[in-house]
């Protein structure tokens, strides 16, 4: 869940889904989406940011516990979201991410064409603190571009809590300049692990 504010609007931003599922050795399925709910009068809730992908890991290393980076790429569809955000589109990225003993980064590089039919940049890179923290710093990079049309850069400064093993709640604040203009979001959130085999 977050909340945003961005030129004097307000936002609440729930439900915020990211679903990986194991599909196969070094594959994972992934889908995501939010609802989005402005705090003014005649605004419509939105769901948008929907997407399907599929997600190999290229190369295993430090963050499966074997030597050097870890390589993944993740491709997939841009999907229509409800009351906003109509037509297709596509994403591939590349993610390389390496494990120390204080800490970790992962590096996000992708392209995409937009449900709108431009072209789309994205960069971010995430530093973590040491994994056997059971509370551990975050902060995020990103710089993203929408050829045409949006500039963002965010920086994300947060928490991550590990309550047990396959539970984390995590805390947030993140500021952007969206073409210059400020925007800002506080967010917290839950991620969970779990079999069903």
């Amino acid at each position: 869940m977050s909340f945003r504010r961005d030129d004097g609007s307000d936002t609440w931003i729930a439900p915020q889904l990211k679903i990986n599922y194991g599909i196969a050795p070094h594959w994972e399925f992934v889908i995501e989406g939010q609802g989005e709910h402005p705090q003014f009068e005649g605004a419509r809730s939105v769901l948008v940011d929907n997407a399907v992908f599929l997600k190999h890991v290229v190369r295993e290393g430090t963050l499966q516990e074997q030597t050097g980076p870890s390589i993944a790429i993740e491709f997939g569809a841009l999907l229509p979201g409800i009351n906003d955000e109509h037509g297709l589109g596509a994403e591939v990225a590349g993610i390389i991410g390496s494990q120390w003993s204080w800490g970790a980064i992962y590096f996000t590089a992708a392209a995409a064409l937009t449900r709108e039919q431009t072209g789309e940049m994205f960069l971010g890179t995430i530093f973590e603190g040491p994994l056997d923290w059971t509370v551990r710093p975050v902060a995020e990079l990103v710089y993203e571009r929408e050829f045409g049309h949006a500039e963002v850069f965010a920086a994300l400064a947060g928490v991550i809590w590990e309550a047990r093993e396959g539970l984390a709640f995590d805390l947030a604040l993140r500021h952007a300049a969206v073409d210059g203009a400020p925007e800002t979001e506080i967010r917290a959130g839950l991620t969970f692990a779990f079999s069903l085999f």
